[in-house]
């Protein structure tokens, strides 16, 4: 009679585990994206920057600690602004944000009008903008920490 309790005992937990992981919603789900954080000197220049420079709409942070600015950067996706970074720290072109615009020409107006230097490729570090092999055009710039940003026209 132990062992017929036994193994019902297992079964209903087995059954419990199974219902709980898929009633989570977790079988066969993929990671999305959530947000991408930069670690600033300056929080004011940096949000001023990020709302100035790529248009980004503020959202409420939960610290409210005067440490953090966050942005809307997609339908669910954020940018995280920290401050407390004491130095300034190289960083490769490599490693970027990248953000796509409507109006590609309207956007290297507004670069030039705010005086922000700008490249035309990962590659090739001349001031301009350059065109990839399918068709979407795309320039580089640094924001006040030196993190690289790459705007492009992309449709997809």
């Amino acid at each position: 009679m132990t062992k017929i309790r036994f193994a019902l005992a297992l079964m209903a937990g087995c059954l419990f585990a199974l219902l709980s992981f898929s009633q989570s919603g977790s079988v066969n789900k993929t990671a999305e994206f959530d947000h991408s954080t930069v670690f600033v000197r300056d929080l004011q220049k940096s949000a001023d920057f990020y709302e100035k420079v790529l248009g980004l709409e503020r959202i409420a942070e939960p610290f409210k600690d005067g440490r953090h600015v966050w942005f809307r950067i997609g339908a669910h996706d954020q940018l995280h602004v920290v401050s407390g970074a004491t130095e300034a720290m190289p960083h490769d072109v490599n490693v970027h944000l990248a953000f796509r615009v409507a109006s590609f020409g309207d956007f290297v107006s507004h670069l030039d009008q705010l005086s922000i230097k700008y490249r035309k490729s990962i590659r090739d570090a001349a001031k301009g903008t350059s065109v990839r092999p399918d068709g979407v055009h795309q320039l580089y710039f640094q924001d006040p920490d030196g993190y690289w940003i790459e705007v492009n026209d992309d449709k997809f």
